[in-house]
């Protein structure tokens, strides 16, 4: 054998050998880091996928509270409304014949918005009469009866501002047909208290009792005049460019404790009834009461309202004293149709001057009719006597109505 040779390879199998354990040493030492930072990479790659979770999550909350914001701000706005139908056959006693009409009295739309929890707006807009248009011929109007902002000072207390209906008598502040009976508004609500009267101002109302409410109103007043007879029916001004020399303060009781029962209390005050263009007139009060009764089948109701205005232009014309009221028992025969009848007397110059027969009366028997809670079909026969013996209509009424 060959030393030489086997010597050399000896040596190299040797440091191979010696290679190999030190590399192995070093892998074996260099294991622990290597599993450390896998472990490290692993728990940055959680973080990541963490952080991604919660931003995923953080992007379908936002959308699902922006789906909601709008569909929130979508019920927050509501729409409604109301119409009516009259049909009226009249035999009048001036002379002139019979008074024969149909008329769409009334379209009414309601617009109201919730801002937020405590701010809300409310407005009615009205076209009477269908048409109206510069034609003289054309006896329609175009008015908004109401535009307001209402705010919650707190549960029980709340402000409000802007173009608001009069907190007086029962029709006023509803008046949709099916919530009535008689095909037209009961006299009384029409030239005692001027029904549907609106006015530019600002209030508080609120609950001071259970069932015990309350209503404070200031705003603009009525302007009538001597060339009126002041008529306070022609003395509303409707909100518009309104003469504010002398606002009217009006307040009113309502008692509701007693389940299907209503009684209120209205006073209203006004330094001046021309707005100050007539010396010959002053100041006015109003004073008006009513009832609502509904006890199962049987209801009733019941209101007087009275003017008082001063000074010697009203007084000598008789007008210094305005007043009337109208009682109406009614009874349903079933949840769907009711009867009713109405007794009313008024007279616009009931004082002391140069009094004429100026009283009114009229009775009213009829029926309601709804198909719907919200579709009233009405029916009533008219009878008038004016001690004057001015026009007396006697005849039929008949009307169609709805609310939404």
């Amino acid at each position: 054998m060959n030393r030489s040779f086997c010597y050399p390879l000896s040596i190299t199998g040797i440091m191979l050998l010696f290679s190999h354990a030190a590399i192995a040493g070093q892998a074996q030492s260099q294991a622990p880091k290597t599993r450390q930072l896998l472990v490290q990479q692993q728990q940055k790659i959680d973080q990541l996928e963490q952080k991604l979770d919660a931003v995923m999550a953080l992007f379908e909350e936002n959308s699902s509270t922006k789906e909601n914001a709008a569909q929130e701000s979508q019920n927050a706005t509501q729409i409604g409304g109301y119409g009516e139908l009259h049909y009226r056959n009249l035999d009048t006693s001036d002379g002139s014949g019979r008074d024969k009409a149909i008329n769409f009295k009334r379209f009414v739309l309601f617009f109201s918005h919730q801002f937020n929890e405590r701010l809300r707006f409310s407005s009615e807009l009205e076209v009477e009469n269908v048409v109206a248009s510069s034609n003289p011929d054309d006896q329609g109007e175009v008015e908004v009866e109401q535009a307001y902002l209402e705010y919650d000072l707190n549960a029980g207390h709340h402000v409000r501002g802007g173009l608001l209906l009069v907190p007086a008598g029962i029709l006023n502040e509803t008046h949709e047909p099916p919530t009535f009976y008689g095909v037209q508004r009961n006299p009384i609500e029409r030239y005692i208290i001027p029904t549907t009267w609106f006015v530019d101002g600002i209030g508080l109302s609120g609950e001071l009792a259970p069932g015990l409410s309350y209503t404070l109103d200031l705003h603009e007043g009525i302007k009538t005049d001597g060339a009126s007879s002041f008529a306070i029916r022609g003395g509303r001004q409707q909100g518009m460019k309104a003469d504010a020399h002398d606002l009217a303060s009006t307040g009113r009781l309502k008692w509701t404790a007693l389940p299907g029962v209503e009684l209120a209390a209205t006073v209203q005050y006004q330094q001046d009834v021309t707005q100050g263009e007539d010396p010959n007139a002053g100041q006015a009060w109003l004073l008006e009461s009513h009832a609502v009764i509904n006890r199962g089948p049987f209801g009733l109701r019941a209101l007087y309202a009275r003017w008082l205005l001063s000074g010697r232009g009203p007084r000598n014309i008789g007008a210094d004293r305005q007043e009337g009221y109208y009682i109406e028992p009614a009874l349903k025969v079933t949840p769907r149709v009711g009867l009713f009848a109405r007794y009313n007397r008024w007279d616009n110059q009931a004082g002391n001057g140069q009094r004429s027969q100026s009283e009114n009366k009229q009775y009213n028997i009829g029926l309601n009719w709804w198909p719907h809670p919200d579709v009233v079909v009405k029916a009533d026969y008219q009878g008038q006597d004016n001690d004057d013996r001015s026009t007396e209509e006697k005849g039929i009424n008949l009307g169609l109505g709805y609310q939404f």
